[in-house]
Order: C-alpha cells, then sequence, then structure tokens
C-alpha cells in the first residue's frame, strides 16, 4: 500500500456559532426589561448607537405580522437627519381572528372577557400604565418612591432599642440579638454563644432579651413557637395558669386531639373552645413579612386586547421596549476625519456591530410577535371561556405551526408575560401536558388541577373528599386520571390530605 499526498475539494455544511449569532440568541431569551439593561450597556460601548427618546412609536412605524417578511428586508430606514432607526424595536402588532381571516365572535365585548374563577385580575395596556404612571407623580406622589423607603423590621428593632436600654453594653447585646432574628422573628442565636461572643455573662443576655421580647411586633425574640405564643397572651393579660397548660401540648392541637386534651385540662367545652380560639387569633410568625420589601409587579412583554369587531390585537409592550437608532451622520463626519488604519477599522467594526443590533431587535421582536400569535390560537378556549378549557400544548405543537425550532420557542417563552383580559400570564403558563379523557379525547393538566381545587374548595365540612372520590368524580366527568395523579396535583397546590382537612375543619367547628 502506497502514501502519497494528493489535494481534494469538498463541500460541507455546518453551524458555525459567531458572535453575532450567540447576540441573537442571548437577545432573544431575554425579557423586555432586561433588554433595556442590555441595550443600554452597548450604546455606553459603541459611540455610533444611541436610545431614541421621542417616545413611543408612531402608527406608521407599527409593524404587523403579515408585512414581516417585508419589513424583514428593510430592516432600517434612514431618516432625514442621518439616523437609521430600529423599525422591529417599536411598539410590535398582530391581529388574530379565529381562522385567521375573519373575527371569532363578532359580538365579543369585555363584560364576555371577564376573569375566570381563580384568575388574575383584568388587563393593564399601555394606555392603562401609562395613566397609572402620571396619576402616581400627582396628587399622592410617585408610589414606587414611597414603597421604596418602607422602613424594615430590623430599623424599627433598632429604633426601640434606642429608647428602651440606655447602656452601651446592653446595646451592643441588643444589636447582637437583633442580628441573630430570623426570618420570621424568632432568635436564631443561643444566649451561651451571644455571651460567648461579646465576653458577658449569660445572665446579662438573657436580662436583655427579656426586654427586647417586649418589644413591637409582640412575640418577637421567642425562642420556641409556646414562647411567641406566650409573650402575645401575656400582652392580652390571657396567659393564665390554664392557657400556660395548654401551651405545653401544642402538639396535641396540632394533631387534632382536643378531645383527650380538654379532659386532661379538666375545663369544660366553653372555656376549651375560647382558649382555643384565642391561640388561633395569634401570629406563630410575628416577624414574616414585615422585611419582605414592596411587592414588584409583573411587567409583561406583550399586550393582547380583544378587537370590537372579534378577534385579538397583540402588541409587544411599547413601555419597556428599547428603540435604537444608528447615527450614521456621525459616523460620516468622523470616518472622514479618521487618517490612521485602526481608526477606520475601529468605525467600520462599530458599525457592522450596531446595525447587527438592529437587525437582532427587529428579528427579536418578529419571533416573539409569531410565537405569542400562535399560542393564543392554540389557546382560543382558555382567553373565551376560562382555564377549564385549557388545552394540552407542548413546545413541539407551536414550533411546528411556526415551522421554528423548539428551542427557539423555549429561549422566546422564558421570562416573559402576557397581559390578557383574562389577567397576565407567563408564556410558559400555556404549555401543559395532556390527561386522558373520555372516548380518547386529552384535556390539560392546569385544568384538571382547577377542578381538583374547586371540588376541594366546594367540600363540606362533614363529607371531607378523599383522593379515591375526587378520582371517581372525575371519571364521572371523562377525566380518566390516576389516584397517585390526583395526590402529586393536591400537593403542589399545597392542599393537605384528607385526614389533615378534616381535623382542621373540626378545630374550626369546635
Amino acid at each position: 500500500m502506497s502514501v502519497s499526498q494528493r489535494l481534494e475539494v469538498r463541500q460541507s455544511q455546518s453551524l458555525v456559532m459567531t458572535p453575532q449569532l450567540q447576540q441573537a440568541i442571548k437577545l432573544l431569551q431575554l425579557s423586555n426589561l432586561e433588554l433595556s439593561d442590555y441595550v443600554a450597556s452597548e450604546i455606553e460601548q459603541n459611540p455610533l448607537l444611541r436610545a431614541d427618546e421621542r417616545g413611543p412609536a408612531s402608527e406608521e412605524g407599527d409593524w404587523r405580522e403579515r408585512s414581516a417578511p417585508d419589513q424583514a428586508e428593510r430592516s432600517a430606514e434612514s431618516g432625514a437627519d442621518g439616523e437609521t432607526q430600529d423599525s422591529a424595536a417599536t411598539a410590535s402588532s398582530d391581529v388574530l381572528t379565529g381562522d385567521g381571516e375573519a373575527p371569532l365572535d363578532a359580538e365579543a365585548t369585555y363584560d364576555d372577557l371577564g376573569p375566570a374563577d381563580g384568575a388574575p385580575g383584568p388587563l393593564a395596556d399601555s394606555a392603562t400604565l401609562s395613566k397609572a404612571r402620571s396619576s402616581d407623580s400627582g396628587e399622592f406622589g410617585d408610589v414606587e418612591q414611597r414603597l421604596g423607603q418602607t422602613e424594615s423590621l430590623r430599623d424599627r428593632l433598632i429604633a426601640q432599642l434606642h429608647l428602651e436600654v440606655t447602656g452601651d453594653g446592653d446595646r451592643l447585646i441588643g444589636l447582637t440579638l437583633v442580628d441573630g432574628l430570623t426570618e420570621s422573628g424568632y432568635l436564631g442565636v443561643t444566649l451561651e454563644d451571644t455571651a460567648e461572643q461579646l465576653g458577658v455573662e449569660e445572665a446579662d443576655v438573657e436580662r436583655v432579651l427579656r426586654i427586647l421580647q417586649g418589644f413591637e411586633p409582640t412575640g418577637i425574640f421567642a425562642r420556641t413557637l409556646r414562647e411567641c405564643l406566650a409573650l402575645q397572651l401575656a400582652e392580652r393579660d390571657r396567659l393564665d395558669p390554664l392557657m400556660a397548660r395548654l401551651l405545653d401540648h401544642l402538639e396535641m392541637i396540632a394533631a387534632g386531639e382536643t378531645v383527650k386534651l380538654r379532659k386532661l385540662l379538666g375545663c369544660d367545652s366553653e372555656d376549651f373552645a375560647d382558649m382555643l380560639a384565642e391561640i388561633r387569633s395569634l401570629d406563630p410568625r410575628p416577624g414574616s413579612g414585615l422585611d419582605s420589601g414592596p411587592a414588584e409587579a409583573v411587567v409583561p412583554d406583550v399586550l393582547m386586547r380583544p378587537l370590537p369587531g372579534g378577534g385579538w390585537s397583540l402588541e409587544l409592550n411599547p413601555d419597556t421596549l428599547p428603540r435604537v437608532l444608528v447615527d450614521r451622520a456621525y459616523y460620516t463626519r468622523v470616518a472622514g476625519a479618521c487618517r490612521r488604519k485602526q481608526d477606520k477599522d475601529y468605525l467600520s467594526d462599530q458599525l457592522q456591530s450596531a446595525n447587527w443590533l438592529v437587525k437582532a431587535l427587529h428579528q427579536r421582536a418578529t419571533t416573539i410577535i409569531k410565537v405569542a400569535a400562535e399560542l393564543v390560537r392554540q389557546q382560543e378556549g382558555f382567553f373565551r371561556h376560562g382555564v377549564s378549557h385549557l388545552k394540552p400544548l407542548v413546545l413541539r405543537d407551536v414550533a411546528e405551526a411556526i415551522e421554528l425550532h423548539e428551542s427557539t420557542v423555549s429561549r422566546v417563552t422564558a421570562n416573559k408575560f402576557i397581559a390578557t383580559p383574562r389577567g397576565t400570564f407567563e408564556l410558559k403558563y400555556f404549555f401543559t401536558t395532556a390527561v386522558s379523557g373520555a372516548n380518547g379525547a386529552e384535556v390539560s393538566a392546569e385544568s384538571v388541577r382547577h377542578r381538583i381545587r374547586a371540588m376541594i374548595d366546594g367540600e363540606s365540612p362533614q363529607k371531607i373528599l378523599s383522593d379515591d372520590t375526587i378520582v371517581d368524580r372525575l371519571r364521572g366527568e371523562g377525566i380518566d386520571i390516576a389516584r397517585r395523579t390526583v395526590a402529586k396535583y393536591r400537593e403542589s397546590m399545597r392542599i393537605p390530605s384528607s385526614v389533615q382537612r378534616r381535623r382542621q375543619k373540626a378545630m374550626l367547628a369546635s
């Protein structure tokens, strides 16, 4: 066998992950707010990019899904001032009807599209959001600023510490104990360790602790649940010897052994019921929720509205969508003054990067609207009638319908929300697994969970529904589901078992 050298020409196809492609993929999975931060950082690095601060796009600047191919060919438009504006980074819209041509329901109104049972609140469209922001800065001031200045639990406790404790040593002990609190308001450090850490006597730490246990909220700095409840009862002047004995047997209350406990205490049923009601009115987690800070509202990436004649209108949220301009006039002026090759190469690279960002923003906007439009088409029953009409849906179904890869659909639906007349939902919410139904039909797992919750919420205290009973009722409705699946769905919704619910409702009735 001879060995020789020779030249061959071969053709092959391969996917190369260029930096531009990696950037496009990264932009696709960002929410509008995250995209704004990313674009802001790009503007800082690229002198040819700047934000368009002229406000929302005009109607002429909007684009629709049907005209997307034309827009793709024209990724940038040159303005009179020499700037190039990203046409896809403006507000984007799409009009949906039942079959793609005719409206679904010509008589549909906002009243017909009210929130379903258990569904979130109504749609907050761009006009409503803008109105809310303007009202915030009016009579009531900046709501976000006021919420951001909410006093924390630690600040409240330190303010009380400076009022109640005067000695520097005792204040140091108090600050150490404040730092040792858990989120629920319990003391998470031992007195022995605190004393050893500060080099003081354990009796001094306990003395300061007694002072701190008198702070607001009542029950703070407790070391056990019994001590927490006892502090609150003492503040109400209800910690008598009989109540103290009841606190010693809290585990019997949790187990529902109320009859045995009443006999153990030797009290009549009326006094026992009053004591149980008193305990139930206490807060077992006095520090919970006081340090959580202001709740952040979900800002939708896509806005959905019903059209007067039927069908739906979809658009990207213009309030959070960044608008980018490529300053070609500045590029022409600077490029003409460049003499060194490296300066010209730098400007050329920055112009290429800016143009690619504009193209990537346009492609991102087109893809998001495309995916959202298909989700609305697939889940039309949900938007018309509620959770019970949610269809089983997987990524492959949407990907095949709009001729995209499943990974692309997954990235588009990640961390993005859509505001609908039935509330604001994450795009991932509309993908649910299938559960076997009658005659080979399939129903959504989310609709089954909704039905299980409705059954349990409507059960009688005298007739608690077991998992087997729920299975039988679902099969009577044409849903074939196993008992272990019912238990899994129930646990995912944090619903106790039938035994626990029976004990809880018996305690409430006693």
